[in-house]
């Protein structure tokens, strides 16, 4: 082999090597609108796990009790956990500074949750995660691929076909954005939204006194979901546009809920889910403040 061939070899080797280093590349399991990743615990695999930015511990929580009896839970102490519901906070055991495996990603000095009633088996996932991956990589969700990049560095050069979109914190962990409804024929509304990646809806609209919007003139009562402090009741119809950024989605299918019992954060007018989302690939830059998107193939699909 001639050296100058070696030499370009070696370099692109390296250049390899260094990118895969840069970053981890997570296979994606996507299911009624909610983005879904497994984990392993020691030798348990648990498929199913849902990605939710309102979830902000760096940790896991098992809600399916299949998998409770495989887990020692000899060090746990019990906890209550409350969230979106009508009811009681849920009952868990706590594992303080566990471990467990993300594909090629070791996640260290974890809580792990686990649930101790059966409320929850039959869901169409495992558990969730949050902040563990949120908060501590930049976080690109390629949909055209079912891939999610987790980037190790700081900073990423972020080419021109992204549009940037504010994020900003309050008392907590989780990321919120303004964007704006249009209601039938209406004007757009500003809103302050934030973001549950966890939630299969497109938009959820909260009703409350000093809400700036009117419900459409037609809606069917529904049930939502089951929040970790009971079920969620509310209505559902259909909005003209939900405007992020540059970007309008037109007829968009909504739901409404009391903000009492779905939100539990203060000042919220809207809850935007995964049902909008992932019709962009976007980037979570939580250290900046930032997201990233960019329309991808399912962005002109109707909402059903």
């Amino acid at each position: 082999m001639k050296f100058g061939v070696f030499v370009f070899l070696l370099m692109n080797l390296l250049k390899f090597n260094s990118f895969c280093q840069e970053s981890s590349i997570i296979p994606l399991t996507i299911e009624r609108e909610r983005t879904l990743v497994t984990i392993e615990i020691g030798d348990l695999h648990i498929p199913d796990i849902l990605l939710d930015t309102g979830f902000g511990l760096d940790g896991l929580m098992i809600y399916n009790p299949d998998y409770r009896d495989s887990l020692d839970l000899s060090r746990a102490r019990e906890v209550r956990i409350g969230g979106a519901g009508s009811g009681e906070p849920s009952i868990a055991s706590l594992l303080d500074s566990a471990e467990f495996q993300l594909n090629s990603i070791t996640l260290t000095n974890q809580k792990i949750l686990v649930f101790l009633s059966d409320t929850y088996k039959g869901f169409p996932s495992n558990g969730i995660i949050g902040y563990s991956i949120f908060g501590h990589y930049l976080t690109e969700f390629n949909y055209d691929n079912s891939t999610m990049i987790l980037h190790h560095s700081d900073s990423i050069d972020i080419d021109q076909g992204w549009t940037e979109v504010p994020l900003y914190f309050k008392n907590n962990k989780i990321p919120w954005v303004d964007a704006a409804v249009v209601i039938k024929d209406g004007p757009p509304i500003p809103l302050s939204m934030f973001i549950d990646y966890a939630a299969g809806d497109a938009i959820v609209l909260l009703e409350k006194p000093d809400m700036k919007f009117s419900l459409p003139e037609e809606t069917v009562e529904m049930y939502i979901g089951r929040g970790l402090s009971g079920d969620i009741y509310g209505k559902s119809g259909r909005i003209s546009k939900l405007i992020i950024a540059s970007y309008e989605l037109n007829q968009v299918k909504a739901a409404f809920a009391p903000a009492e019992v779905r939100s539990k954060q203060d000042n919220a007018d809207a809850i935007l889910g995964n049902a909008s989302l992932r019709r962009f690939n976007l980037i979570f830059d939580y250290s900046k403040q930032r997201l990233y998107l960019k329309p991808n193939s399912h962005f002109k699909e109707p909402f059903n």
